[in-house]
């Protein structure tokens, strides 16, 4: 599936995935991005299949970015001051994937999990897909 906008699959019933999101579109007044939950039949589609959902997906320009990479990928394209975070991409991946890797293993229990996926609020539904 191809987008004239980058899309971010985020895990759909992670506290943290979902205040991550909501920082993403209060700081992406361009409203490139858009959203979808990696529980949801969009990204089984997508992945051709069932998603990690461990991991953020970014899919941009036809390609698959995971983890820190897409996490960086996206802040550069959010509003001054978040795109100096890609200076972190200079760091090799398995170095910047391993602090995400913790973060990720512990998210339900740092941060709590939904029942279910949020619903986007009338403002913000036409950013999902």
């Amino acid at each position: 599936m191809e987008s004239a906008h980058p899309v971010i699959l985020f895990d759909g019933v992670c506290n943290l995935c979902n205040a991550s999101v909501q920082f993403i579109i209060q700081r992406d007044r361009r409203a490139l991005f858009r959203f979808a939950s990696l529980q949801s039949e969009t990204a089984s589609r997508i992945l051709g299949g069932t998603p990690d959902s461990d991991s953020i997906i970014l899919l941009w320009n036809g390609r698959h970015y995971y983890k820190s990479t897409a996490a960086l990928l996206i802040a550069a394209r959010l509003n001054f001051p978040w795109p100096l975070l890609s200076v972190f991409l200079i760091i090799p991946p398995f170095i910047r994937n391993f602090i995400y890797g913790v973060i990720a293993k512990n998210r339900y229990r740092w941060f709590g999990k939904k029942p279910a996926c949020m619903i986007p609020d009338n403002n913000i539904r036409d950013r999902f897909i």
